[in-house]
């Protein structure tokens, strides 16, 4: 299905961006052009201070009408805004698609909106009622795009297809059939040591159970799950031929591990549950601060 979004007012002139509040982003990542005009945003939390870190990443399609996909988080306003801006000039920005209505994801969306003046707000319905009071962003400027469905940028139609697993209702990614690309929002997430640009620079074991992990813990739901039914989605994802995944948590999956990442995929509701750190762990990191007195 395709939907055609594309009439909105425009402003004579671009409004002042608030940047908000920032904090010290952590280790600098420059973007990477993962495909042709097209571009993942990195960032990262707790790389530096945790023994693993992990990715908080968007993307930008450099097209004939740019799209922004996903906005990063608030603390990396400024750092973001800078990589954003030095890829496409906000003028240009076309689409602001929202994946989903988790703070990861839209945390700077109002910043990027107030910035890019001819810009329209791409989700869901779903999504905006959750959002709604949350985002000042003028229903003028929404434009809603549910799975399955298709948008025309200009050169090419992107379309919203929600993956396999996900943590948020109103979860979709979108796929570039020009490219191949496939942006999965939480889906195909794994820790890393570093910032890494691909998951060719990680061990392989290590990415194979830190992919395992973090679907089971981000959609702890799938151990329940039909196991012919999942398999089926993700067969139908997989039918795609994708020559890129890209996510907001993990490194780009490039055409060579693909087919490895939906094998690993497909075994997750099959995966034993991994205890998550607790409160022994917790005080065990107070002390390391010292926060808490030691343990007598």
């Amino acid at each position: 299905m395709h939907t055609d979004i594309h009439t909105i007012p425009t402003a004579d002139a671009a409004p002042t961006v608030d940047h908000g509040p920032t904090v010290d982003p952590g280790p600098r990542h420059l973007p990477v052009q993962i495909a042709p005009d097209t571009f993942v945003i990195q960032d990262t939390q707790g790389e530096g201070t945790a023994p693993m870190a992990v990715h908080l990443n968007s993307m930008v399609i450099r097209g004939a009408e740019p799209v922004v996909v996903d906005t990063g988080v608030p603390t990396n306003r400024d750092r973001y805004l800078e990589d954003l801006f030095g890829l496409v000039e906000p003028i240009d920005v076309r689409w602001v698609f929202l994946s989903h209505d988790d703070v990861d994801h839209y945390g700077n969306v109002e910043a990027v909106m107030a910035a890019c003046r001819n810009a329209r707000l791409v989700t869901n319905w779903f999504a905006m009622e959750r959002l709604m009071g949350s985002l000042d962003v003028p229903p003028h400027r929404w434009a809603w795009v549910d799975d399955g469905q298709g948008f025309d940028v200009g050169d090419r139609t992107l379309h919203a297809i929600r993956p396999p697993l996900y943590d948020s209702p109103t979860t979709r990614g979108l796929h570039d059939p020009t490219t191949g690309v496939y942006w999965a929002a939480d889906c195909f997430a794994a820790p890393v040591p570093a910032g890494a640009a691909d998951v060719e620079e990680l061990d392989r074991e290590m990415w194979h159970a830190g992919f395992g992990q973090m679907q089971a813990w981000n959609s702890p739901w799938a151990a329940d799950l039909d196991r012919d039914r999942y398999r089926a989605n993700v067969d139908a994802l997989a039918s795609l031929d994708l020559s890129v995944i890209a996510s907001c948590h993990g490194p780009a999956i490039r055409r060579g591990r693909v087919a490895e990442a939906f094998e690993l995929l497909r075994g997750i509701p099959d995966l034993p549950a991994t205890a998550q750190p607790g409160q022994a762990d917790l005080d065990a990191m107070l002390r390391q601060l010292g926060v808490l007195e030691p343990a007598a």
